[in-house]
């Protein structure tokens, strides 16, 4: 049978990588729920969301009551997609929370799937049948790959965009015409408007046009089409919503600059080790060694992600997800430069090289279906959804006692939108917050409790129960897996047990 699926996959090296990615991209689909990381859900799902239910949970929006409201700093294109999807899926009547979550995966999931495409195309244009293959491969089964694709994560989603713009050059053996200009600019175009740091991506792919002496006509049709796209989805929209052209955009870079060192720093040589972790070590050592090795030879595949990952080196601000959108560039140009050193010094006949292919194939076959099968921040999904299905839920209580400030709940879950009161060390039982609570219209006041974590459970119930006399135990709801081991990894990570209780 691997026999059998060897000659396959020399035969049809792209067809096979795609059907491998297809099947664990629909396996992590069905079972990859809940989401990964904050921005994912509660900057995408929660404000489209809330949107569709006249709401504005994040108040992001300008409001007449409010005239204090500014800009946030978001990008409305992305999101705005999903509002569209979300509402669509409402006026044909689909409400159920998770059903819509399995339809925004799926359409997630055929988006990533032009990353195995074009991957594997600019691959074998710039080097041989047999390098493409492996890219494919690596792009349809690597062990984060599948769970990545159904996230709503913009630092993944605009990466086909990117990758397209770099093919249009590619394929043409970086010889433009105006189309294909025309359409290098909008992909340009359309990466930023899903993701503003992308913006460096495209200084470097303009390094490397003026390195390949891009005719100055080609030079000017992409900038003139990379400004229109950014014009129609940021200027024209901000205009619409603001009443000025790139309101979001210039409270990004103001709140960047002013809080470049507020959250999330962390030592400059963070995304080396990301990288190196995320392609599997010490494969992936021999990868990056590929990728600066023909750093002059393939300047487009090169000056692009340099650019991006040398300002976010840099820069104070870093989290892991940051750097997501030029790994497929590394790994194509690493993957090529590594295959020019296997046969260079004929690696392939070294028992180390065989050796550490088979260890980080070992590694990624337990980790691939670990990860495909996550459901990510199951506790805080679950609770809400069964909150959701009492049918008689006002609005939620978190009690996140152990902690100085709460985890949010997903209340795109709950199907209801308002202030959630939280229970912390800074607001405790007895301080303002039952005064607060009496203070809430009757409708809206809290009547079910999710108490986080297990640590203190029963004197923090018996402290709210002085406060509600008729708290009384539901249900509790167990984080997944892949939540209680990143907890073990790092307790910061509180993916812990949730206790729902109902003030009756």
């Amino acid at each position: 049978m691997l026999q059998a699926f060897k000659t396959y996959f020399q035969q049809h090296p792209l067809r096979t990588a795609l059907f491998l990615g297809l099947f664990f991209r629909m396996l992590a689909v069905i079972f990859a729920k809940g989401f990964g990381w904050h921005d994912d859900h509660f900057l995408i799902i929660e404000a489209s969301q809330s949107w569709v239910d006249g709401f504005d949970y994040n108040n992001w929006l300008p409001s007449a009551t409010d005239p204090t409201r500014i800009p946030q700093g978001h990008s409305f294109f992305y999101v705005g997609i999903h509002y569209l999807l979300l509402k669509a899926m409402t006026v044909c009547g689909f409400t159920d929370p998770q059903g819509k979550m399995y339809v925004l995966r799926f359409l997630h999931a055929m988006w990533s799937l032009l990353i195995i495409i074009l991957g594997f195309k600019i691959t074998y244009k710039r080097s041989n049948l047999k390098v493409a293959s492996y890219v494919g491969l690596m792009f349809a089964v690597l062990w984060f790959m599948p769970f990545m694709s159904v996230r709503n994560l913009v630092e993944y989603v605009c990466i086909p965009p990117l990758m397209f713009a770099t093919w249009y050059l590619v394929k043409n053996d970086f010889k433009l015409n105006a189309k294909y200009a025309l359409l290098t600019g909008l992909m340009l175009g359309i990466g930023f408007s899903i993701r503003f740091q992308t913006l460096f991506f495209t200084a470097g792919f303009g390094i490397a046009l003026l390195i390949l002496r891009t005719p100055f006509k080609y030079l000017l049709l992409i900038a003139l089409s990379f400004a229109a796209m950014v014009l129609l989805s940021q200027g024209l929209v901000d205009y619409c919503i603001w009443g000025r052209p790139f309101a979001e955009f210039t409270e990004y870079v103001n709140y960047n600059l002013a809080n470049a060192t507020t959250y999330g720093t962390n030592v400059w040589h963070m995304y080396f080790g990301v990288l190196l972790g995320m392609l599997l070590p010490p494969l992936s050592l021999l990868i990056f060694a590929g990728f600066f090795k023909n750093w002059k030879k393939e300047p487009l595949l090169f000056w692009p992600s340099f650019i991006f990952f040398a300002f976010h080196t840099y820069f104070p601000n870093k989290q892991e997800r940051f750097i997501l959108p030029v790994l497929p560039f590394i790994v194509i140009l690493g993957t090529i430069g590594l295959y020019q050193m296997v046969t260079q010094y004929h690696w392939d006949t070294k028992k180390w090289f065989r050796g550490i292919v088979w260890f980080c194939l070992v590694l990624n076959m337990i980790a691939l279906p670990v990860l495909t099968f996550s459901y990510s921040k199951r506790n805080r999904v679950e609770a809400m959804c069964y909150i959701r299905a009492q049918k008689d839920a006002s609005m939620v209580m978190i009690e996140d006692s152990n902690r100085d400030d709460f985890l949010m709940p997903p209340l795109y879950y709950l199907g209801k939108w308002g202030s959630v009161i939280g229970v912390t060390k800074q607001y405790p039982p007895d301080s303002a917050l039952y005064a607060y609570y009496h203070k809430v219209e009757i409708k809206d006041r809290p009547n079910y409790v999710v108490f986080m974590q297990a640590e203190n459970i029963d004197a923090r119930v018996d402290s709210l129960r002085k406060r509600f006399p008729t708290l009384t135990y539901m249900t509790t709801v167990e984080p997944s897996f892949i939540d209680k081991t990143l907890h073990w990894l790092n307790p910061l990570n509180d993916n812990q047990t949730s206790y729902i209780y109902k003030i009756k």
